[in-house]
C-alpha cells in the first residue's frame, strides 16, 4: 500500500514531500557514507545512527530557519540556565515532533529492520537526576512548540549521575557510559569556546582618564566547548537549541612533564579541567567535593554568560538593550552565581557603572525555586568563594551591603530579620546563601505550586518578600503531553482521537471533551484493554529484569521518583508490610490484588535512602515467595530508573503514589504523567496534588493526611510520636517486625535506628499519617472491586489533565516574566 507523502515546512518556498522509498534511500545512503558499512553486514546499532543521520536532515532545515527568523525579527529570546537536562531519547520524540513516525517505520520495513527494538538501542542521555532536570526537558520542548526562540544551557556530563544496580538489595552506583559511542544528535561548535577563570586575585587596573577599574586575574583556565544538540517543538514549527559546555584542558598534556619521564602528571591539568563535566552532582561530604561543584556551576554560568553576551552585541551591538533582547531562568539555586558574574562582565569588562549594571542584571535574571528543603537551597563557604572566585566574592559583599541598607531605610526589620535577609549567614562559618542571592537578583521569584508559592512567601523568604513584595509568583509546573501521553501510551492516544477526535493533538484543552465518556461502559472496557495492554508490556519487563512473575490483572499501585524520606517511600512499604500480615492472618477476606513497585535512585551519600530500598528489597523477598501470600501481594523495585524505563512503568500504573509530607513537596511532576495516563492519586495535600484536586474533583483522588500548617503545628511542639504508634495495633506490629529482623535474618538489627527514628522524631510524619493512608488503601481496594467505577475515575483523571501540560506553564512565563509572544493555546 502507498505511503501517504508526509508534507514538512523548509526554508525555502516549495514543500518537500517525504515518501517512504525516499526516506530509504537517504537511510542507504547515511548507511554507506557516514557509517561506512553494507546493508548487508549492518548490525542494529548502525541502523539506528543511520536513521537519526537522516531524520536529523529534516530537523536541520528547521533549526537553521528558527535561528534566522530570530535574528530577522530581532525577537527577544530566552536562555534557560539549568545543571540539568532529563531529555531521555530523542529518537522517538524527534519523529513524532516531525510527523515521521509512520513514513520511518515503512522505510525501515523494506529493510527488515524492526524500529521499535531498533529505538530501544538508543542510550538515554545521562544529563539529569530526577524531576528538575525532566522539567527542563519539558520546558525546552514546550518552548519550541509555542514559539519561543530560547536556548537550554548546561553541562555535557560524560558518565552522568550513575547506573544504578542492585547487589543482594543493595544499591551500587557505577558510571553511565552514555558517550562510549558518540552521540549523533549533537554538534561541536569549537568556535563558541570560552576561557574560564578559577582562583588567583583582583588587581587595580589605572585607566587612561584616571579612574581606577578592578580586573580578575585568574590562576588558572579551562576551556568551556559548546556542544549543540536541536530542540524540536510539535509539528516542526521550531526548532531550539540545547548547547550544553564541555571542559577541556588549554594545553592537553604537558609535554616538558611528559618528556622527562612524568607520565602521568603531565596529564594531571587535563584530568583537572575534565573533571568538571564527568559526572553530575558529585558528593560534597568532602572539601575537594565541594569545590568540584562549585566549578561546574561557574564553568557552565560564565560560558554560558559570555555566549549570551557575544550574541547580543553581535546583533544588537550595545547591552543597554539587554533585558529587552534576553531573559535568563534559572533553574534553582545551582546556576545563582551567574548574578555576580554578570556583574563582572557588566562592570570590570564593559565598563558599565554598578547602579546601571545591577538594575539591567535584575530585569535580566528570572528565579525559580524548586525546594522549602534546607539541604537543597545551596550555601557555599565565604573562604571557599574568596579562593575560587575572589571577584564574584568582592560583587556578593557589594549587593549584600545595597540589600541590607534598603532594609534600614524601609525601616521595620529587627536585627534577626537584618540577619536573615543577608546573602552571608554568619552562624557558624560563614557561608553564602545562594537562595537569597537568587532572590534579590532576579526581578521574578516563582514556586512552582500554588502551596509551595504560598510557603515561599510565608516560610523561607518571608522577611524578602516583605522587602520586596511582588516578585514571588506562581507558575505551576507542566509535563509535555507529546512524551507523557502521545508518545508513550500510543495506545491510548489512538483510543482518545477515535473517541473526541484527533483535534486534541494540537489543541490540548479539548481532551476535557473525554470527561462526558467516563460512563460510557463500552468506552471504560476500551480503555480498560488499552491499560492491560501496557501493564502486560511492564509485566514482561519486571520478568526480564528481575525474574519475577506479575499479573497484569493485579492492581499495578506504582510510587517512582527519588527515594528520599520526605518522599516516604517507608510509610509506602510499612504499609505493604501491614497489608502482608493482613492477608496471611485473613484468607477467607475478598483481597484486591496488587503489585507494588518502586523506582528510583539515591543519592549516594544518603544511607538512610539507601537503606529504605534494601528494605524494600527485603521486603519483596520474603512476601514474593511466601505461599500463604498466594499471589496476592508482589513487591519489585525496579533498578536504574530513568526517562525511558518511566515510559513504560507510567502508562501501566492503575494507583499512583504520591504521599509526600505536605508542605515538602515543591510541585512533583510525576503525579501529571500519572494522571495523564488514567491513573488513579493516592496523596497527600501537598505540591501539585492540591491543583490536581481542584481540576478533577475530590470524588477522583484519595486525598489523606496532615496538611501543611498541621504538619508545621506539630514540629512546633516538638511532638512525641510514640503516642500514635501504640495508638494503632496494625503500625506497630509491622514497625516490630521490620525492626527485630523479620524481613532481614541475616542482620536482625538492620533497620533498628532506621525503625526507632519514627519512635524518636517522625519528622516526616510516617507514623503520624500511617492510619489516614491505611484507611486510603483500604478505600482503594473497595473501588478496584468496582471496575465501572474505578475506569469511570480513570478516565476523568484522563480528561481534566490539560492544565498541567507545559505548553500552559511556558505561555504563563512568557507572558510574566520573560514577557515573549507565543502561538497557540492560553495561559
Amino acid at each position: 500500500m502507498p505511503q501517504k507523502p508526509i508534507v514538512l515546512d523548509a526554508p525555502t518556498p516549495q514543500k518537500r514531500a517525504l515518501t517512504a522509498e525516499a526516506l530509504q534511500a537517504e537511510i542507504l545512503e547515511k548507511l554507506t557514507y557516514f557509517i561506512g558499512k553494507d546493508p548487508i553486514v549492518a548490525r542494529p546499532h548502525d541502523w539506528l545512527k543511520a536513521t537519526i543521520y537522516a531524520v536529523r536532515d529534516r530537523i536541520i532545515d528547521r533549526w537553521m530557519e528558527s535561528s534566522r527568523e530570530t535574528w530577522r525579527t530581532g525577537n527577544k529570546r530566552v536562555y534557560y540556565l539549568s545543571l540539568e537536562f532529563l531529555i531521555g531519547r530523542l529518537m522517538r520524540d524527534s519523529m513524532s515532533n516531525l510527523g515521521l513516525m509512520d513514513v520511518v517505520q515503512a522505510a525501515l520495513k523494506n529493510f527488515n529492520v524492526d524500529l521499535k527494538e531498533m529505538l530501544n538501542l538508543e542510550p538515554d542521555a545521562a544529563l539529569g537526576n530526577g524531576g528538575l532536570g525532566r522539567l527542563a526537558a519539558c520546558f525546552l520542548e514546550s518552548m519550541s512548540t509555542v514559539n519561543i526562540p530560547a536556548y537550554g544551557y548546561g553541562i555535557r556530563y560524560v558518565h552522568g549521575l550513575f547506573r544504578q544496580e542492585m547487589s543482594e538489595g543493595w544499591q551500587v552506583e557505577l558510571p553511565e557510559d552514555w558517550l562510549a559511542h558518540g552521540n549523533p544528535w549533537e554538534f561541536e561548535r569549537r568556535e563558541s569556546s570560552y576561557e574560564i577563570g578559577f582562583g588567583g586575585h583582583v588587581a587595580p587596573v589605572q585607566e587612561p582618564d584616571g579612574s581606577t577599574r578592578l580586573e580578575w586575574r585568574p590562576a588558572e583556565h579551562v576551556l568551556a566547548v559548546a556542544f549543540d544538540t536541536p530542540i524540536v517543538g510539535w509539528r516542526a514549527n521550531r526548532v531550539n537549541t540545547l548547547r550544553l559546555w564541555s571542559a577541556q584542558p588549554i594545553d592537553p598534556i604537558l609535554l616538558d612533564k611528559f618528556n622527562s619521564g612524568d607520565h602521568i602528571g603531565a596529564l594531571e591539568e587535563s584530568s583537572r579541567a575534565e573533571a568538571i563535566t564527568r559526572v553530575l552532582y558529585p558528593a560534597d561530604s568532602t572539601p575537594a567535593g565541594q569545590e568540584l561543584r562549585l566549578r561546574q556551576e561557574f564553568f557552565f554560568s560564565s560560558a554560558s554568560l559570555q555566549d549570551i553576551v557575544r550574541r547580543h552585541l553581535q546583533q544588537y551591538g550595545d547591552l543597554g538593550s539587554l533585558s529587552d533582547k534576553v531573559a535568563i531562568q534559572l533553574n534553582d539555586t545551582h546556576p545563582a552565581i551567574a548574578i555576580p558574574e554578570l556583574m563582572r562582565i557588566l562592570i570590570d569588562i564593559h565598563g558599565m557603572k554598578w547602579a546601571a549594571a545591577w538594575k539591567l542584571t535584575k530585569a535580566t535574571f528570572g528565579y525559580t525555586n524548586h525546594t522549602l528543603l534546607p539541604e537543597a537551597l545551596e550555601t557555599w563557604p565565604v573562604a571557599l568563594l574568596e579562593r575560587m572566585l575572589p571577584r564574584q566574592m568582592q560583587i556578593i559583599y557589594a549587593i549584600n551591603a545595597e540589600v541590607l541598607t534598603e532594609a534600614r531605610a524601609l525601616g521595620g526589620f529587627t536585627d534577626g530579620q537584618i540577619a536573615n535577609l543577608s546573602l552571608i549567614d554568619e552562624n557558624g562559618h560563614r557561608r553564602v546563601r545562594m537562595g537569597q542571592l537568587a532572590f534579590v537578583g532576579s526581578h521574578s521569584i516563582n514556586g512552582v505550586s500554588a502551596l509551595h508559592s504560598d510557603l515561599l512567601k510565608k516560610t523561607l523568604f518571608a522577611d524578602l518578600n516583605r522587602l520586596y513584595p511582588g516578585r514571588i509568583n506562581n507558575k505551576t509546573n507542566g509535563v509535555t503531553q507529546r512524551r507523557w501521553l502521545m508518545q508513550c501510551n500510543p495506545g491510548l492516544t489512538r483510543l482518545v482521537s477515535e473517541r473526541i477526535g484527533p483535534e486534541f493533538l494540537d489543541d490540548f484543552e479539548l481532551i476535557a471533551n473525554l470527561d462526558k465518556h467516563a460512563d460510557d461502559p463500552g468506552f471504560q472496557d476500551q480503555f480498560k484493554a488499552v491499560k492491560r495492554a501496557n501493564k502486560v508490556v511492564l509485566a514482561q519487563v519486571i520478568k526480564d529484569r528481575l525474574g519475577i512473575a506479575v499479573s497484569p490483572d493485579a492492581m499495578f499501585d506504582v510510587q517512582t521518583k527519588r527515594i528520599h524520606e520526605y518522599k516516604r517511600q517507608l510509610l509506602n512499604i510499612i504499609e505493604a508490610v501491614a497489608q502482608y500480615s493482613m492477608i496471611r492472618s485473613h484468607p477467607e477476606k475478598d483481597w484486591a490484588p496488587r503489585v507494588k513497585v518502586f523506582a528510583g535512585k539515591a543519592a549516594p551519600g544518603y544511607w538512610n535512602a539507601k537503606l529504605i530500598i534494601k528494605l524494600i528489597n527485603d521486603v519483596a523477598r520474603v512476601v514474593n515467595n511466601d505461599p500463604a501470600v498466594r499471589g496476592l501481594l508482589k513487591v519489585v523495585f525496579l533498578p536504574n530508573y530513568n526517562v525511558s524505563l518511566a515510559e513504560q512503568i507510567i502508562p501501566a500504573a492503575d494507583l499512583s503514589e504520591q504521599i509526600s509530607t505536605a508542605g515538602m513537596e515543591a510541585s512533583g511532576t510525576g503525579n501529571m504523567k500519572f494522571m495523564a495516563n488514567g491513573a488513579l492519586t493516592i496523596g497527600t495535600l501537598d505540591g501539585a496534588n492540591v491543583e490536581m484536586l481542584e481540576e478533577v474533583g475530590p470524588d477522583n483522588m484519595l486525598i489523606f493526611g496532615l496538611t501543611a500548617d498541621q504538619v508545621a503545628e506539630k514540629r512546633a511542639r516538638s511532638e512525641v510520636p510514640r503516642s500514635a504508634i501504640d495508638a494503632s495495633p496494625v503500625l506497630r506490629e509491622a514497625l516490630e517486625a521490620i525492626a527485630t529482623g523479620v524481613f532481614s535474618p541475616d542482620d536482625p538489627h538492620r533497620y533498628r535506628d532506621l525503625i526507632g527514628g519514627l519512635y524518636d522524631h517522625d519528622w516526616f510524619m510516617v507514623a503520624r499519617d500511617f492510619d489516614a493512608y491505611a484507611k486510603a488503601q483500604r478505600a482503594v481496594d473497595a473501588l478496584w472491586i468496582k471496575p465501572r467505577k474505578w475506569y469511570s475515575i480513570a478516565i476523568r483523571n484522563t480528561a481534566h489533565v490539560s492544565f498541567f501540560s507545559s505548553d500552559r506553564t511556558i505561555r504563563q512565563y512568557a507572558r510574566d516574566v520573560w514577557s515573549v509572544p507565543t502561538v497557540g493555546g492560553s495561559a
